[in-house]
């Protein structure tokens, strides 16, 4: 895999986002490549899977590019469904997943951070759901993701400003449950050492429980974000923010 790593280490399996020049900005080949290392850990017989970014940050999100190149509807329904996969993969397997987002966390990529059990931030850490930016909804069960967090009320807010909150203010949202300095597979490293002293098999199926009260809750949630994301990309919204995005100003919605 060019854009993805993905390696087993006895009870832990690390699937590390891999585009440093473009701050792991998700194109649709490294979703692909995403998809499938979701499918090995998911697969595998590790019971921790570790999710991090190599070089500046997390990732940015979906790749702009991506966002800018024509698609019919047969192409867009099946990069939907890729990300939907990646999603539903991610929240539902039987592991304890852990995210440790370093630098950004921004829009797709953010939704995936939050499809993890455990999210930890590196204390100079900016989270944001920033579709709005660009005239979008969230995507890859957004929605869902950050609502079962913080609550409805307080998801919208955040969705509508699109705001990049400090770790320290993520935390005390619970949009992420602890801290840490440096590196991010060695901020995650104390965490995983206590799990591998822990009666993981009970966790899991403490985890399968409340997993199986919900996950038809997302399916629906990523079904009306997909609807919602096609027209969205069809507005004067969207077109405008993609334009400011690359000119690099502040968009001008709704003229």
């Amino acid at each position: 895999m060019q854009y993805i790593r993905y390696e087993e280490k006895g009870k832990i399996a690390e699937i590390v986002l891999n585009r440093p020049d473009s701050y792991n900005a998700l194109n649709e080949q490294m979703l692909r490549e995403l998809e499938n290392a979701c499918v090995m850990a998911a697969d595998s017989e590790a019971l921790i899977v570790l999710l991090r970014g190599e070089g500046r940050g997390f990732s940015a999100g979906g790749d702009i590019q991506m966002m800018t190149s024509e698609h019919d509807s047969g192409e867009y329904e099946r990069l939907m469904k890729m990300i939907e996969s990646i999603t539903l993969t991610l929240y539902d397997m039987k592991k304890i997943v852990i995210a440790a987002i370093h630098g950004a966390a921004a829009g797709l990529g953010l939704s995936f951070a939050l499809c993890a059990d455990v999210v930890l931030a590196e204390e100079n850490a900016r989270l944001a759901m920033n579709f709005i930016g660009i005239g979008l909804v969230p995507d890859g069960g957004g929605h869902y993701l950050l609502m079962r967090r913080v609550g409805e009320i307080e998801a919208k807010k955040l969705i509508w400003s699109g705001e990049k909150l400090p770790a320290e203010k993520a935390v005390r949202l619970k949009l992420a449950d602890g801290l840490f300095s440096g590196d991010p597979a060695a901020g995650a490293k104390p965490y995983i050492d206590r799990l591998l002293h822990a009666p993981l098999s009970a966790m899991i199926e403490t985890k399968a429980i409340y997993q199986s009260l919900h996950i038809s809750r997302l399916k629906d949630v990523l079904s009306l974000e997909r609807k919602a994301q096609e027209n969205m990309r069809k507005t004067d919204d969207h077109k405008e923010g993609i334009r400011a995005f690359l000119e690099k100003r502040t968009p001008q919605f709704n003229r």
